[in-house]
């Protein structure tokens, strides 16, 4: 048997688009959507990451994510599909949001050489390999980012 040690998250700070575009977050500018691993667990024991849009530099929203299983945070993040870790850092072309699942799927494709495949962001929790969102309502707020400012690309820092 496997215990983990429930660590309540600390506050995130609700940001102005985190529920999605607002008029004056739409203004002309550029928008970088970045993947972070940052200290910290969900409950469930997987690793904490932040999914966050800026625009101009400044990070406009901000969603909890997790990405890889809890017990496979420090494997080959490069190798074949299947072995639930996190996504390698690099740069991903983003596409277009997709229902799935009463929610979204918005696929990944690495720019750099890897046999990880079947990438994308989606609501789920459990992490296995993919960016997850445990908030439906957080999925749809990307989605929504996503469509308004035309994004296509994501870049994994870490």
């Amino acid at each position: 048997m496997v215990a983990f040690l429930l660590v309540a998250l600390p506050a995130l700070a609700r940001l102005p688009g985190d529920r999605g575009p607002t008029a004056a977050l739409l203004k002309p500018g550029a928008s970088e959507l970045v993947f972070r691993r940052v200290p910290g667990r969900h409950a469930n024991g997987d690793q904490l990451w932040y999914l966050e849009l800026k625009r101009n530099g400044e990070v406009v929203a901000r969603w909890r994510a997790a990405s890889g299983a809890a017990a496979k945070q420090k494997a080959d993040r490069f190798w074949s599909p299947g072995n639930a870790a996190p996504l390698p850092p690099g740069s991903y072309r983003l596409g277009e949001p997709e229902p799935w699942d009463n929610s979204y799927w918005l696929d990944l494709l690495p720019n750099f050489p890897t046999t990880r495949s079947a990438l994308g962001i989606h609501t789920c929790l459990p992490g296995v390999g993919c960016i997850c969102l445990p908030d439906k309502a957080d999925t749809d707020a990307l989605a929504r980012w996503v469509k308004a400012l035309n994004i296509k690309q994501l870049t994994v820092l870490n």
